[in-house]
């Protein structure tokens, strides 16, 4: 029996793990499967070396530091002397998994990465550790295959998760009863953010926006999303002082009904795209943290549908650009010039089809069956 161990270390990679880990079961049985993990591979019966749930705390904090160093050296151990892989499977997670990969290397253990970090977006310098590591990427994007296979290395663009796992778009006026909206009136949702620093960052400029916009509308109410990572309390403390109604747990749902979309930077863009929802893309922070990313990153863009394809589609409204009049504007545009709102949507329906062709979880675990087989 072939041996397979996974190593992610935060939720999202669970989730993509364990759809990884069915498709290879569903195509063959015989293949034994280990892990670094959580709650979804552990429902599926996956043996876990350890449980993540502590491994994806954020921040500068040593004690998390040399948990991970000592956690890689047990690891190690215990693939070379024990568990015996045919194959390793690296998911996400870059901070951790390509420090792991040099020490899985050194010990001729042959390694694979699916969802590698995002080197495109910033030091670029870590690719030559996937090329001295990594036997094969599967990737996400289709320009990272380009990107890799032009530096030498073995990559397959296997399509986005996200894909698979996005659920279908809610029905409009079931969700607007169920959250006591106004149907005749337009919809334009907040998002800012998951993390405290976003919301002590965004919060009031994204509010601020919003104001403005009720004053030049009669037609548009609001919504804000709270992320399920963020305590209540926490929220109170940013969202004071308004009547806009707050939606928790019903982020893609919300994603999908909305006319138009406020958008702190990340995933939630990608999943904006899928849903052909216009959107525009706001961020902020210190400045010395703004100014070391310039110095870091390889590419201008930071929405995923702009740098998907290569084209300025979603405003990227950033840092000094970051205000509540500039946001307004930009949304006002969205709700009420038919062209610019039509032409956004057939971008975005451009972003979908590139990524929608691929079923990743299934394209994967053919890689990976393929490789041990």
């Amino acid at each position: 029996m072939k041996k397979l161990f996974i190593v992610t270390g935060e939720l999202s990679g669970d989730t993509h793990a364990a759809a990884v880990v069915e498709q290879i079961r569903a195509q063959d049985g015989d293949i034994e499967v280990e892990a670094i993990g959580g709650a979804n591979l552990r429902e599926l019966g996956v043996k876990l070396f350890v449980d993540h749930s502590k491994m994806s705390a954020m921040g500068l904090n040593f004690k998390i530091l040399f948990d991970h160093i000592r956690l890689g050296k047990r690891l190690v151990v215990y693939l070379k002397n024990e568990y015996k892989p045919d194959l390793v499977l690296l998911i996400d997670y870059g901070g951790f998994n390509l420090n792991l990969s040099k020490f899985l290397k050194k010990e001729g253990i042959k390694t694979f990465y699916y969802i590698p970090p995002q080197i495109w977006a910033s030091r670029k310098w870590r690719i030559k550790t996937v090329k001295k590591n990594i036997s094969k990427v599967l990737t996400i994007f289709p320009f990272e295959k380009a990107m890799y296979e032009k530096e030498g290395i073995d990559a397959e663009f296997v399509g986005h998760p996200l894909v698979a796992q996005l659920p279908a778009p809610a029905n409009s006026d079931d969700f607007f009863e169920k959250y006591g909206l106004d149907k005749n009136k337009k919809l334009v949702s907040i998002f800012p953010g998951s993390r405290t620093f976003e919301l002590q960052n965004l919060m009031d400029v994204f509010l601020g926006a919003a104001k403005i916009l009720k004053e030049k509308e009669n037609n548009v109410q609001f919504v804000i999303s709270q992320a399920p990572s963020i305590k209540d309390e926490t929220f109170e403390k940013y969202f004071k002082n308004s009547d806009i109604p707050v939606i928790k747990n019903d982020n893609h749902a919300l994603l999908s009904v909305s006319d138009a979309l406020i958008l702190a930077s990340g995933t939630v863009a990608l999943e904006a795209a899928l849903y052909q929802t216009p959107m525009i893309i706001s961020y902020r922070g210190p400045w010395f943290y703004y100014l070391v990313y310039r110095l870091v990153r390889c590419i201008n863009r930071v929405c995923l549908p702009n740098i998907i394809l290569d084209k300025d589609v979603v405003p990227e409204i950033l840092q000094g650009d970051c205000k509540a009049e500039i946001i307004a504007e930009n949304i006002h545009k969205l709700l009420t010039d038919e062209a610019e709102r039509t032409a956004m949507i057939e971008d975005l329906g451009h972003v979908k089809s590139l990524l929608s062709k691929h079923q990743a979880a299934k394209e994967a675990a053919n890689i990976i069956i393929s490789a041990l087989k």
